[in-house]
């Protein structure tokens, strides 16, 4: 959960035609939690794409240090014309064990990425911005970069 909460991996993403971004967590307090659900809406919003984050809840008292959770899932989509108002498509209620259904349809975003109020990714500054991934594979026995 903790990668959700760095922009640059899910704007690489985006850059390969992401559409849905999965953000497993699993935090202790509604504090941790709210860190991992603004920053999941923010890469939804800033990647034109939906967020899934999917908490853990529920006691476990036989296992070490995950006695306590906290956790709510949540769809999220791009703050848009063609999206809810709030940006959030679904969500189960705070610390309950559910399952969440909900409907997805990508077509929508490929509506918003090129005529959407704000296009993000269209409009972004690449002359300004450069992000690349780094090959961290081992080549030849040493580590190569882009």
């Amino acid at each position: 959960c903790y990668d959700v909460e760095f922009p640059e991996l899910g704007r690489l993403l985006a850059d390969q035609d992401m559409d849905i971004l999965f953000v497993p967590f699993w935090v202790d307090t509604k504090n941790g939690y709210l860190r991992v659900r603004h920053c999941a809406q923010a890469r939804a919003i800033e990647n034109e794409c939906y967020v899934v984050i999917c908490g853990s809840v529920g006691n476990l008292p036989s296992i070490e240090n995950l006695d306590i959770q906290y956790a709510q899932s949540a769809v999220f989509t791009p703050s848009d014309f063609a999206f809810p108002h709030d940006a959030v498509l679904a969500e189960t209620t705070p610390n309950t064990e559910m399952i969440i259904f909900s409907d997805l349809d990508l077509t929508r975003l490929t509506v918003v990425r090129a005529e959407g109020s704000v296009t993000n990714l269209k409009d972004r500054r690449k002359d300004l911005f450069d992000l690349r991934w780094r090959d961290w594979s081992l080549k030849s026995g040493s580590r190569q970069e882009d």
